[in-house]
C-alpha cells in the first residue's frame, strides 16, 4: 500500500474530516492518520454528536460508522445529505452486500469494510475530496436534455436542478462527456470512482440512483442504457424517441 501523498488542499486552511465511530480505539488510529495526512479532524462517538458536530462546524468530509448507538449510521448519513452535499465514506464490519448497498442508497460516497488499512482510508479521503472540488478547468456540458456545470456543481434536466451526490454527479458529467460509448463497470470504476479495484456493486448502486433522478421511466431507461454482458451507454438520442 503506498504512503499517503500530499495533503488533498495544498493551503492554509486544511480539509475538515468528522470520524464518527463509536470504538474509540478505531477512532483513534484513524484520526491519527488523517491529522498525519494534513487534514483537520473532529471526532464524534454517536449519531446525535455527530449531527450537532457537523451542523455547528460543518465538514468537507464525514468518515461513518454504520452501526452506532444512539442513531445508526444510515440515519446519520440521511440526516448529513438532507443539509447539503457533503461527502460521507461509510465504515462497516459487516461482509453483507445489503449492508453496504443501504449505504451507497442513502447518500454515502464510498466505504470501507472493516478491518481495514488506514492508509487506504486515507487514499480514500483523498480521492473522495479531490474529486469535491470544482473542476475549474472544465466547462459546462450538455446532452439528452441535461446540462452540467462542474465549476458550480449543478445539474439541471431541462428547467429543474437535480439534487446529485458527489458520486452521481461525477458519473452523470462523465457520462455526458462520453456520449454513445460503452463503458464496463470496471472502466466506470476506474474512470469516476479513480479504482482499480473495488465492490462493482458501487456503480450499479450509483448507476440506479441516477437513473431515478433523470429518466422519465427508470425501468425502461432511454438515456442510460444497459449493454447486456458488457456495461452501460449514455444515449442522448434516447431523450424524446
Amino acid at each position: 500500500m503506498q504512503q499517503p501523498h500530499e495533503p488533498v488542499r495544498p493551503t492554509a486552511q486544511p480539509a475538515r474530516v468528522l470520524v464518527v465511530d463509536d470504538d474509540p480505539t478505531v477512532a483513534e488510529v484513524v484520526a491519527g492518520y488523517l491529522d498525519r495526512a494534513g487534514f483537520a479532524v473532529d471526532r464524534a462517538a454517536d449519531g446525535p454528536e455527530a449531527l450537532a458536530r457537523a451542523t455547528a462546524l460543518p465538514p468537507d468530509l464525514v468518515v461513518l460508522d454504520l452501526m452506532l448507538p444512539g442513531m445508526g449510521g444510515l440515519e446519520v448519513c440521511r440526516r448529513i445529505r438532507a443539509h447539503g452535499p457533503v461527502p460521507v465514506i461509510m465504515l462497516t464490519a459487516r461482509g453483507d452486500e445489503d449492508d453496504r448497498i443501504l449505504g451507497l442508497e442513502v447518500g454515502a460516497d464510498d466505504y470501507v469494510t472493516k478491518p481495514f488499512s488506514p492508509r487506504e482510508l486515507v487514499l480514500r479521503v483523498e480521492s473522495v475530496l479531490r474529486r469535491a472540488r470544482p473542476g475549474a478547468d472544465r466547462g459546462p456540458v450538455s446532452a439528452g436534455g441535461i446540462t452540467v456545470d462542474p465549476t458550480a456543481r449543478r445539474a439541471l434536466r431541462g428547467e429543474r436542478e437535480l439534487a446529485l451526490t458527489l458520486r452521481e454527479f461525477d458519473l452523470l458529467t462523465f457520462l455526458l462527456r462520453n456520449p454513445g460509448r460503452v463503458y464496463s463497470r470496471e472502466q466506470l470504476m476506474r474512470e469516476v470512482w479513480g479504482w482499480d479495484f473495488g465492490d462493482l456493486s458501487t456503480v450499479t448502486v450509483h448507476v440506479r440512483r441516477l437513473r431515478g433522478k433523470v429518466e422519465d421511466d427508470p425501468a425502461r431507461p432511454r438515456l442510460i442504457q444497459t449493454v447486456w454482458g458488457v456495461g452501460y451507454r449514455f444515449e442522448p438520442a434516447g431523450q424524446g424517441d
